[in-house]
């Protein structure tokens, strides 16, 4: 229950995106507002007299007064756009008018509306979610993600503590505990929050997520009371309380809370085809500038020759059609279209339908690990003790042991000798007992509507607990106890209480519990047996902490390293008996410890480490975090096609290398180098010369160390990490995966893609060139916020090998073909010019140019965006064929020169054979020449297609069917009975052959004595 807000005012700024610049500038204003610290008063607004921020997420590009300049500038930034305005605008001017205006509006016209009604589309979706998430109404919070950032005041658990979930802000899935201000949580009544005259002052919003500085000022007490508060005591917006209920106060709203502040702004994603064909279509107007100026000089540059260049260049502006930005957005349609009805990966959605393309010339792939590449369901798989070893299919020997031995010690307690059961009893029993998990049960409503929480507690049935803990692998360990008979029924501060097989409860009191860290790497815990009054110290905790602690063994260290190779998390097990007297020396050492004023924690290290020493090893244990389904086949082929693997998680170091192996990100026989923890330019200089003299290993860095090596060797650390095969980041921040993706985008200069499945994951999905969003457990906001939103990681091979390939291809092909289409007739305009005395008049006019570009050729030439060179299970059976498409030899300035020398091959061709055969009239020209370009483009496309479709058939005959009945309509340009001779049909046949025919001998030969790669693999 949020007690008061900052303010309720709303700080509104217009936010203009006209322009680039003036998109930059906002966004540095925007960032630059200065931030300050805060006083809160506890149930006193009046006395805030700062503004702040309103609590509300934008997720928009635009705004009503920026859509239609923002959208235009997005357009014309683009230089073939921008070309296509400038030719129409000339239209306007009577001398260097060449045609209709509507041959040189419409399609432009046509472009911006379809461009305007998909951004407002996309607009208006965005705006929707935003309402939906910003009218939510809070007072309480009931498994629900915290609105804003907290102070944590009060609790209704007796401890004064809750647990909280933060996968969505960090990725981490251990819950973390959380503690309650101490004076707040110690009033009788929870309308004493109202009637204290406190504050809480919260140091200024920062983005460290880790940390936080504050104090709590209680001034109606004499003493006043002051407290500090850190970061146990927030509770920040996007997590979710998961334990009791909790009372705060809010300290940072909207666009100042710490997961609205790692997250990076949209930006508008553009393709790198787009960006090749922007160069290509540079190159054609400079070409057609010249052709221009070769005119005109031919002329001799007389009278008004200004005018007349314009006019050329208007002329020739065919040479960059129109239709290339229809074409390509129509494709880019067609591609969204496919990959959401293909049946093979349910449930993707396109979110960014610019960038399909982009999924066939990825280079990186950014994957995050919990819930991405693991389902985060820890599974118990293996127990070892030194002589036997049992498996999930065995756990049930385990049980009988355990029944055995229960039995045996009721009926008669005899001394139990270190048999084999034995050692099982022992091994669960410390398995059981050392750990930080809580049972809960859910309350029942009693007849008055009133919660029996008192039964409850006496209920210790199984369908009704549930159990609470920081790390899911202890989950799993207690549970794996509960199946094989001893089950942790009861937990609180002081106690724990087990229920054997036969239902009997043991009851044994908590002495001492020292948790884990990640320096410490083990946890331990000493308890009391409350039957014998025996006092025994466990310990379990990883094998590099554990080994030097346990009693000398030959086992361990092999046994660990082949459950690591299977990709299980292990967890060493061992205890010690302490007798009364031993106990008391200890305590007293350590509570004494506890007080010093200097060095403190050292001295209670020392303290905790007397007790560590010979312990007696219990067992190995072996937890499995289940990985999604067919990642490790996904991995493998995407390893296959040429993608290096990234995996970057805001887990411990330890987790993220047992998933890499067990993922197969890192392969068997490879090594890993683990970076050591760096914290100055000295220490990062003797690591990377360590990392440098490794070869073929995989890299283990974590966000400190790498924040360290990129202050000092940004340049020398993304150069040896690239030439890493795999590359695990653990420990990072949201802010970091999205600064690792710049990286990899300025130093390599190739595509990457991200993707995730949590919040945590969004600025990384956003920086990426290709976005994917995995719709997880746990909320859909990666999935909103990525470019293309699948439902299973493994869905992802197919959506690039398949479709990203197609889509590449298919829009390559297209774009070129469409070039090829203005530059033959331009050739023809150039070549009947140069005959006709250099006049620029043009050759085709009205509606034969109209015709040309839309209802004779449309069709066939969308058609090749079905074309396809593979069958999707070849694609994904040979992987090796996506990595050709990297290098971008679809489409490059070689092949794009192919196109060009064909197409003046062509234009010479059909406009010369057509002058020399023509016989009275100019008339006749027009006719042989036009007939003659019709059915040389129908007989390109059917050159160019790879694999047929029904479809295309039926747009090859439906054009030609088009163009001779529309013949009947043209007698305006052409003589219709001359059409109807035989002179006329063998003049356009000849012509048409010589155009064509060494085109098909040249791709018959090519194909015999150069195949292409995949032509060897359908044939």
């Amino acid at each position: 229950i949020p007690l008061c807000k900052p303010c309720d005012t709303i700080m509104e700024k217009r936010h203009w995106e006209a322009t680039a610049c003036c998109d930059c500038l906002a966004h540095t204003c925007r960032r630059k507002k200065e931030l300050k610290a805060r006083t809160v008063w506890l149930g006193c607004p009046e006395k805030c007299e700062e503004k702040y921020p309103r609590n509300a997420i934008k997720n928009q590009k635009y705004n009503i007064f920026t859509f239609v300049p923002g959208v235009l500038y997005q357009q014309f930034k683009f230089f073939l756009n921008l070309y296509f305005l400038v030719v129409a605008c000339s239209q306007f001017v009577p001398s260097l008018k060449i045609g209709y205006l509507y041959t040189y509006w419409a399609p432009l016209g046509f472009v911006l509306a379809v461009t305007m009604v998909r951004e407002a589309v996309d607009e208006v979706r965005r705006y929707q979610r935003d309402k939906e998430m910003n009218s939510q109404l809070y007072s309480k919070l009931t498994n629900q993600r915290i609105p804003a950032d907290m102070i944590f005041l009060r609790t209704t658990e007796k401890n004064g503590a809750c647990f909280i979930r933060t996968d969505q802000l960090d990725g981490e899935t251990d819950w973390k505990l959380k503690v309650a201000v101490s004076c707040t949580q110690r009033l009788p009544a929870l309308g004493d929050l109202f009637s204290i005259s406190a504050y809480v002052y919260a140091q200024k919003p920062q983005l460290d997520i880790h940390s936080f500085e504050g104090n709590f000022t209680r001034e109606d007490t004499d003493p006043q009371i002051h407290e500090s508060l850190s970061i146990e005591n927030t509770l920040w917006a996007s997590t979710v309380v998961a334990s009791g209920t909790v009372i705060g106060v809010v300290i940072y709203t909207g666009k100042e809370t710490r997961s609205v502040l790692n997250t990076s702004y949209a930006k508008n994603k553009v393709g790198l085809l787009d960006l090749e064909l922007n160069r290509l279509t540079k190159a054609l107007f400079l070409a057609q500038v010249v052709l221009s100026i070769v005119m005109v000089a031919l002329q001799g540059f007389v009278g008004p020759w200004f005018r007349n260049l314009f006019r050329f260049v208007v002329l020739f502006s065919y040479i960059i059609p129109i239709s290339l930005r229809v074409n390509l957005d129509m494709g880019k349609s067609a591609y969204g279209w496919m990959i959401m009805k293909d049946e093979n990966i349910p449930g993707t959605v396109v979110r960014t339908s610019t960038i399909p393309e982009e999924l066939g010339r990825l280079v990186y792939l950014l994957t995050d690990k919990t819930g991405t590449l693991t389902q985060n369901e820890m599974i118990f798989k293996r127990l070892h003790l030194g002589t036997v070893s049992y498996g999930t299919d065995t756990m049930d020997e385990i049980q009988s042991h355990i029944v055995q031995s229960y039995a045996q010690s009721q009926a008669a307690a005899p001394k139990v000798r270190k048999s084999v059961s034995s050692r099982i009893h022992e091994a669960v029993k410390a398995i059981a007992l050392c750990h930080n998990v809580t049972p809960v049960y859910e309350s029942r409503a009693g007849v008055n509507g009133e919660t029996e929480s008192a039964e409850a507690d006496q209920d210790f049935s199984d369908d009704n607990r549930t159990y609470q803990a920081s790390s899911p692998d202890e989950v799993a360990l207690v549970r794996w106890t509960e199946s094989v008979g001893l089950t942790l029924v009861n937990r609180d501060l002081t106690s724990l209480q087990l229920k054997t097989p036969s239902g009997q409860i043991l009851t044994f009191y908590i002495l001492q519990i020292f948790p884990f860290t990640s320096e410490s790497k083990r946890m331990g815990i000493i308890v009391r047996e409350e039957s014998t009054g025996d006092i025994t110290f466990y310990m379990k905790g990883a094998d590099v902490a554990m080994a030097s602690i346990v009693q000398y063994n030959d086992w361990l260290e092999e046994e660990c390293g082949n459950m690591a190779r299977e990709g299980l998390r292990t967890l060493v097990v061992a205890k010690k008996s302490l007798s009364e007297e031993q106990y008391q020396d200890f305590e007293n050492r350590y509570n004494q410890a506890k007080l010093s004023i200097h060095d403190r924690a050292l001295k209670v290290a020392a303290v905790v480490e007397s007790l560590e020493r010979e312990m007696e090893l219990l067992c190995l244990t072996g937890v499995e975090d289940q990985l999604q389904a067919d990642v490790r086949p996904t991995l493998e082929l995407l390893r296959n096609a040429g993608i290096k693997i990234w995996m970057l998680t805001g887990d411990k170091l330890e987790t993220a290398t047992c998933i890499a192996k067990s993922s197969h990100l890192v392969s068997r026989n490879q090594d890993i180098h683990v970076f050591r923890p760096v914290s100055n330019r000295g220490e990062a200089h003797l690591e990377l010369n360590a990392f440098r003299r490794k070869h073929d290993c995989a890299l283990v860095i974590s966000g400190d160390s790498l924040e360290v090596c990129l202050r000092y060797y940004e340049h020398e650390f993304v150069e040896l990490a690239c030439q890493c095969p795999a590359v695990v980041c653990c420990r990072c921040s949201p802010t970091q995966k999205a600064q690792i993706v710049r990286l990899l985008q300025q130093h390599t200069a190739n595509r990457t893609c991200a993707i995730g499945d949590g919040g945590n994951d969004v600025s990384m999905i956003q920086a990426a060139d290709c976005g994917i969003g995995i719709e997880g457990k746990e909320g859909k906001q990666a999935s909103l916020a990525a470019d293309f939103s699948i439902t299973q990681f493994k869905h992802i091979g197919r959506l690039l090998m398949v479709h990203g390939r197609n889509s590449y291809k298919r829009s390559a092909a297209l774009g070129q073909f469409v070039m090829h289409r203005g530059m033959i007739i331009s050739t023809m305009q150039a070549v009947f010019s140069s005959i006709f005395y250099f006049a620029s008049v043009p050759l085709y006019q009205g509606f034969l140019m109209v015709g040309y570009a839309t209802i004779y050729t449309m069709f066939p030439v969308f058609s090749l965006v079905l074309d396809q060179d593979v069958k999707p299970e070849m694609a994904l059976l040979y992987p090796e064929l996506y990595k050709d498409l990297t290098k971008g030899r679809s489409l490059s300035f070689k092949t794009f020169l192919i196109w060009v020398l064909v197409s003046v091959y062509q234009g010479g061709i059909l406009m010369y054979g057509a002058l020399v055969l023509f016989e009275s009239e100019f008339v006749h020209v027009v006719a042989i020449s036009f007939t003659a370009l019709i059915l040389t483009e129908l007989l390109m496309v059917a050159l160019t297609i790879r694999t047929w479709h029904w479809l295309m058939v039926v747009a090859e005959f439906f054009s030609l069917g088009c163009y001779v009945a529309s013949l009947a309509f043209l007698n305006e340009y052409f003589d219709l009975s001359f059409i109807t001779t035989r002179a006329f049909l063998w003049k356009v046949c000849a012509i048409t052959l010589v155009s064509c025919l060494p085109l098909y001998i040249i791709k018959y030969l090519k194909r015999k004595f150069s195949p292409p790669s995949y032509s060897k693999l359908s044939s």
